[in-house]
């Protein structure tokens, strides 16, 4: 018997195995339906037996060894999408996902060999497709089930960031109100003192936490342009960082017409991080300047420093989610969730500018940002 034939006629067996397994799938498992279990097990099967009954040419069996299929024209996601976005919600495991796959294969091949003896000829080739359709199934729920994962936890991450936000604020506007009656003695002052700071601290990881999820889940960085001057936001930035940092020289340099349309507190963002990058890696003995050109259709702002060059794999990534970057001469801070330069960059391009950065050992690093008006 035809290996379609053998599926359809033993579906229920087939779906009885199916279930089964499904059920010592972990923790999960434990508490679901029957029809939970087995979820599209069904349609998935129909799928297979309606692909093994498809004329196949060479070129297309070569794309599907390779997970490689297009979606039905009938359907917004094809079965096994489907199922991994279920397993994924219902909580199982990646691995215990793609094991039900494993299980099904095992026992639809098993059921059918005892059924039919000897496999030879066109059965073979049967066994063929339905092992390159099962990697294929496999490979669409995978996908799907890792997306969904990411959504979830990226989904998880912006409303603990947004609901932190509350009780930070109230420690915060409470520890300040306390430092402002000027009737703490220490060791209350020193201890309030170190409540605001590390609050600030937290605050600006929980700003980062949210732009961050922005970036991630769609939406984007959202950007409220107004007329400004970059000459100003530039100097306002410098003139913070050297009175954070009185023992670093910080020097600012603007030419050109720097006036255009952006959102100056974003952009303060964006300088704020990109500096502080300088301040945090450069040499101690070597100043930072920070520079603002105004050219005919953009302005462009330089932030560079000199010190250990970055390594050309790490120039690669520099702009990528949860970086932090360690040399000869500096640790990583630990308190940043090394998203700043992500966050610049996202930025930059919500401007719709581009950002990059070059680093030797003869011209020390420079971060460039272009800025259309």
């Amino acid at each position: 018997m035809r290996l379609a034939d053998f599926i359809e006629a033993n579906t229920e067996p087939i779906l009885a195995e199916w279930e089964a397994f499904a059920a010592t799938c972990g923790p999960a498992a434990k508490t679901m339906s029957r029809a939970a279990l087995r979820d599209h097990a069904l349609p998935m099967l129909r799928n297979i037996v309606k692909d093994l009954r498809t004329p196949q040419k060479p070129i297309e069996q070569a794309d599907k060894s390779k997970g490689v299929a297009a979606p039905p024209a009938d359907a917004l996601e094809t079965a096994a999408e489907t199922h991994g976005a279920d397993r994924a919600e219902s909580g199982f495991t990646i691995g215990e996902m793609v094991s039900e796959y494993r299980a099904l294969r095992a026992s639809v091949i098993r059921l059918w060999t005892k059924s039919t003896g000897t496999l030879s000829g066109v059965l073979l080739d049967d066994l063929l497709r339905f092992s390159e359709a099962i990697d294929l199934a496999a490979a669409e729920s995978v996908t799907r089930y890792t997306v969904d994962i990411a959504h979830s936890r990226e989904r998880f991450l912006a409303i603990l960031g947004h609901d932190l936000r509350t009780p930070l604020g109230a420690i915060m506007t409470s520890a300040q109100a306390m430092l402002e009656t000027g009737f703490l003695a220490e060791p209350s002052l020193s201890m309030t003192n170190r409540i605001v700071r590390s609050t600030r601290r937290m605050s600006d990881m929980v700003g980062d936490l949210l732009d961050f999820t922005r970036g991630r889940l769609g939406s984007g960085i959202p950007v409220e342009r107004e007329h400004m001057d970059m000459a100003q936001l530039v100097r306002q930035v410098v003139d913070e960082t050297a009175a954070a940092h009185p023992k670093r020289e910080l020097r600012c340099t603007t030419k050109g017409d720097l006036r255009g349309s952006w959102d100056g507190a974003r952009m303060a963002q964006v300088l704020t991080n990109l500096v502080g990058n300088a301040v945090q890696y450069g040499s101690l003995d070597a100043p930072i300047s920070v520079a603002a050109d105004g050219e005919t259709s953009e302005v462009v702002l330089r932030v560079h420093n000199r010190g250990p060059v970055v390594a050309s794999s790490d120039l690669r990534e520099i702009f990528s989610p949860l970086r932090r970057l360690a040399t000869e001469e500096s640790e990583p801070d630990s308190n940043s969730l090394g998203l700043g330069l992500y966050i610049a960059e996202r930025i930059v391009t919500a401007h719709g500018g581009m950002i990059d950065v070059t680093s030797s050992s003869d011209a020390g690093t420079t971060f460039t940002v272009r800025l259309p008006r």
